[in-house]
């Protein structure tokens, strides 16, 4: 048996080190994640996408009673974006989060949200995914490294 290890390069950045744009992307975000419908979890998450033509798209998680019935911010702008501009290429991502404390220290997408983050990717080319906590940024500039050994239609 060999074992292996598995790493994800990834740098911190205050906010006054984001770009303009990532700036601008933090914000709808932010904007996004306080319109949440999230009555159960009061856990407020808001994603923000930049596409190639320069649109940006948000989402925020919905909640339903049925919890799986819910989707998340993140696959709320993915899928919006995809069925407004489905040729268009996503540039970058980023994901804020609120609690009832105010923004969460740190924020990163479930699983179900890995999986289509490395979709669109897989579809286009790799992107940045910025991960905005309260005090600093995680960027990870290839989306994909998310899911490691990830599932994809080469499996097909």
């Amino acid at each position: 048996m060999k074992e292996r290890t598995l790493q994800i390069p990834y740098s911190t950045l205050t906010h006054d080190e984001l770009s303009p744009i990532e700036q601008e992307l933090e914000r709808r975000a932010l904007e996004a994640a306080t319109g949440a419908y999230a009555p159960y979890s009061h856990f407020h998450v808001g994603a923000a996408v930049l596409l190639a033509n320069g649109e940006i798209v948000t989402g925020s998680n919905q909640e339903n009673a049925a919890y799986p019935s819910g989707t998340c911010a993140e696959r709320t702008a993915l899928f919006w974006a995809s069925a407004q501009w489905p040729e268009v290429p996503v540039e970058r991502l980023v994901i804020v989060a609120i609690n009832s404390e105010g923004r969460v220290p740190f924020i990163s997408p479930c699983g179900s949200c890995r999986q289509v983050i490395m979709e669109a990717a897989t579809r286009f080319h790799p992107f940045p995914i910025l991960l905005c906590g309260s005090e600093q940024t995680i960027r990870i500039e290839d989306c994909r490294q998310l899911l490691p050994l990830g599932f994809d239609g080469s499996a097909l």
